[in-house]
């Protein structure tokens, strides 16, 4: 069975840096589509930045220019570098995957992980 597991997070000051990590674990075949979500209190949970299998990135608005995501195929591994955080950065973040699993047929999204918090303060 495939996981995800979010590691990096943690209580900033506005205008500092978090680096966040996502690895998978199991037997994986392949990878197309990472990303990372993020989801604040009271609200819903929102695209962050994701990337494809051939390496072209996307962006939300409010991160471009200050968040970059990145991915080790072999390691089956998705980094969000964030700088210049603001409070509204302040949620918990989840990556997301779609992977093959080894011996199988169909790309399906890993389910969620249980995250990672980014406080940053004022």
């Amino acid at each position: 069975q495939v996981q995800l597991v979010e590691s990096g997070g943690g209580l900033v000051q506005a205008g500092g840096s978090l680096r966040l990590s996502c690895a998978a674990s199991g037997s994986i075949f392949s990878i197309k589509g990472m990303g990372w979500y993020r989801q604040a209190p009271g609200k819903q949970r929102e695209l962050v930045a994701e990337i494809t299998a051939g390496g072209s990135t996307n962006y939300a608005d409010s991160v471009k220019g200050r968040f970059t995501i990145s991915r080790d195929n072999a390691k089956k591994l998705v980094v969000l570098q964030m700088n210049s955080l603001k409070p509204e950065d302040t949620a918990v973040y989840y990556c997301y995957m779609n992977v093959q699993p080894a011996g199988g047929y169909a790309y399906a999204p890993v389910p969620w992980g249980q995250g990672t918090q980014v406080t940053v303060s004022s």
